[in-house]
């Protein structure tokens, strides 16, 4: 079995999310015929938030260069940061990175088109929903919670990261305002932005109509590993 191309994976953001990838693009690349080819790394999800508070995109880029270089040292030949967060330094990020990254912005604006959304909500950490996922949909209208309900919805989210543990009670929460959303505000479609929601949520446990960034961002980077290697490799 060929292996895949090599991935560098920055891990820790959180690692409920790390393993959520990690699992589902070895699964995947061993359906493709290929034998996975991973490198992880582990930032901290504290310090992304500490950048983004203040508004240092710059000061986020070079800390997530700092583990691409190292993966890039480690064989990576493309980058991907499983989490939504991080997006805030989208622009200075792919000026100066040390390896392509695979971004999950182009895959879910085309599913969006795809599925004719219309008007949208956010789920994810007070970052991505407040700044309508940091102004990089194209072709929606985004509806924002009420600011308790943003509130609800940040705290449940950081603390599936920090523990990577999921409950009953914060599954049936989220799920009783997404539905309140759609009724209420005429949302045709929750997007799930931040991985660590798939804790909570898949398609058998999920009865409102949804987007999963992390499945699309996983089926594009499955694409990219199972392309021919550079010359020379």
């Amino acid at each position: 079995m060929k292996n895949s191309r090599c991935l560098g994976l920055i891990g820790g953001l959180g690692v409920g999310a790390t393993v959520h990838y990690y699992e589902h693009l070895a699964r995947g690349c061993e359906k493709l015929g290929f034998a996975p080819d991973i490198v992880i790394t582990h930032a901290q999800t504290p310090r992304v938030f500490a950048y983004v508070e203040a508004k240092d995109r710059a000061g986020l880029a070079e800390y997530l260069n700092g583990y691409i270089r190292r993966m890039q040292a480690a064989g990576a030949e493309m980058a991907v940061i499983p989490a939504i967060t991080p997006l805030f330094c989208t622009k200075e990020l792919t000026a100066t990175s040390a390896l392509p990254i695979v971004s999950l912005l182009g895959p879910l604006n085309r599913e969006l088109v795809a599925r004719k959304a219309r008007r949208i909500a956010i789920f994810g950490t007070r970052f991505v929903i407040e700044s309508d996922l940091f102004g990089a949909l194209t072709g929606v209208e985004v509806v924002r919670p009420a600011s308790e309900e943003v509130d609800v919805i940040h705290k449940t989210y950081v603390e599936l990261a920090a523990t990577g543990e999921p409950s009953a009670e914060k599954h049936d929460k989220l799920t009783a305002l997404a539905h309140r959303l759609v009724a209420r505000n005429a949302v045709d479609t929750i997007l799930l932005a931040g991985t660590d929601l798939t804790l909570l949520f898949n398609e058998s446990t999920t009865d409102f109509p949804h987007v999963d960034c992390a499945a699309l961002h996983i089926r594009d980077i499955l694409e990219e590993m199972a392309k021919p290697m550079r010359s020379g490799d």
